[in-house]
């Protein structure tokens, strides 16, 4: 008879643990992640930015999670750098005919927003998935830890200041 903690020790490392996690995750609703969308985390434990990416009506689930993927990367890539051009025109008149009593109005707003990004990001990787059962829709979390390039400026900093040291 195996026990309660040799069963999760098992578990844990087939990895069936983490897919029990998931399961149990998407029963209870979506993930935070899903709700709270792209953005910067930046505690002391976690300095990361994240992407969401969502895509709806995909039959073919390989394609859906690879399409949700490359989203959750645009999202990611959309915090560097983004070049957006904005145009709005805006047109009014009012004609009055004959008598004057007859006054014709028209109005004509149009906008028009065009937004492209393009950068190269390494060490982006997806960290979680979710699927909504009840809409089809699939969602992947993109991660870009900051952690490396952080540990990096601090051996630059050291070896700055031995440096100086010893000048």
């Amino acid at each position: 008879m195996i026990s309660r903690s040799g069963l999760l020790t098992r578990l844990m490392g087939s990895g069936l643990a983490v897919a029990m996690l998931v399961g149990l995750t998407a029963c209870g609703g979506p993930p935070t992640w899903v709700k709270k969308g792209s953005g910067v985390l930046n505690n002391k434990e976690d300095k990361s930015f994240y992407g969401v990416g969502a895509v709806i009506g995909v039959k073919n689930e390989p394609l859906a999670w690879d399409t949700a993927e490359n989203r959750a990367r645009a999202e990611l890539a959309k915090n560097f750098e983004t070049y957006t051009a904005y145009l709005m025109r805006d047109y009014a008149a009012s004609t009055t005919a004959g008598d004057f009593t007859r006054n014709t109005e028209e109005q004509n707003v149009e906008r028009a927003i065009k937004t492209f990004a393009a950068v190269t990001l390494s060490g982006v990787r997806p960290v979680d998935r979710y699927k909504d059962e009840k809409t089809g829709t699939y969602y992947v979390l993109a991660k870009l830890s900051l952690k490396n390039a952080e540990r990096l400026f601090d051996r630059l900093e050291t070896e700055e200041g031995k440096r100086a040291g010893t000048k």
